[in-house]
């Protein structure tokens, strides 16, 4: 369809040139008596409407930073008999961001915890929340370099932001000082604020002697603790079934804990 150019800079300067992408379809309906004035108006309003959110909830992917394009509708909750799905697509409702609530993911290694964190992300996204996933490691790693070149306060407010934040793989190993310190600083300055989401292989009993302060370590598991969803994933490993072999592996490797 040959579009008038003053049509196109009309457009442009409204910014509205998306309209441009469904006109070849719009206009023939209403040459074709399939719609009227009015309902063409409406339709390539719809369309633009859809067009923008669908962009601004791509763009809100891609801030997120997630680690894999993991959804939870690509997630094979009856192959684990002790999940418990209904209280995962509760979840999915993204009623307990709006309650500013958090979820715990706690199981041993490989069973789908990231790909349930990270599939609550994507569903956060497309509802208009701002998300981001991180590797707790990496995260502390970041405070280090951070501390050197005298950003720390622009980093910790990072973190701080997120309407969800997802922190995997929490607990892999001790914290130092500095380390709890700053788990403490966010945890503390997002509680009753926004959601967090954490991903473990440990108990949440077992947090308080990753911590080398344990009054420090009391008051963030509490904060962490309160007004979350503490969802215990059991079962065979999630990734060995997916092995191009077909054959379940039962060695995991340390990269592969989480």
């Amino acid at each position: 369809m040959n579009i008038d150019h003053h049509l196109r800079e009309k457009l442009k300067a409204l910014k509205l040139s998306g309209i441009l992408h469904t006109l070849d379809v719009r206009v023939p309906q209403t040459q074709n008596g399939e719609i009227g004035t009015l309902e063409f108006l409406h339709l390539i309003l719809q369309d633009e409407l859809e067009r923008r959110a669908a962009a601004a909830a791509a763009m809100r992917i891609k801030r997120a930073a997630f680690q894999e394009e993991k959804i939870l509708e690509g997630f094979d909750f009856g192959a684990l008999p002790r999940r418990k799905p209904s209280l995962i697509r509760d979840l999915a409702t993204c009623t307990f961001i709006d309650r500013r609530e958090s979820v715990i993911l706690y199981g041993p290694t490989g069973v789908g915890k990231t790909h349930i964190a990270q599939g609550l992300g994507h569903v956060a996204c497309g509802q208009g929340y701002r998300v981001l996933f991180t590797k707790v490691g990496k995260m502390l790693r970041s405070f280090l370099a951070a501390r050197a070149d005298q950003t720390w306060e622009k980093a910790i407010r990072r973190y701080i932001a997120p309407d969800v934040l997802i922190l995997n793989d929490f607990g892999l190993q001790g914290f130092s000082q500095h380390h709890g310190e700053d788990l403490y600083e966010i945890v503390s300055e997002r509680a009753m604020k926004a959601s967090t989401v954490i991903t473990s292989n440990r108990p949440v009993q077992d947090w308080l002697g990753l911590f080398p302060d344990p009054v420090m370590a009391q008051g963030m598991v509490d904060r962490l603790r309160q007004n979350a969803h503490l969802v215990v994933i059991e079962g065979d490993s999630y990734r060995g079934r997916y092995r191009p072999d077909g054959v379940t592996d039962t060695k995991k490797t340390k990269e592969e804990q989480g």
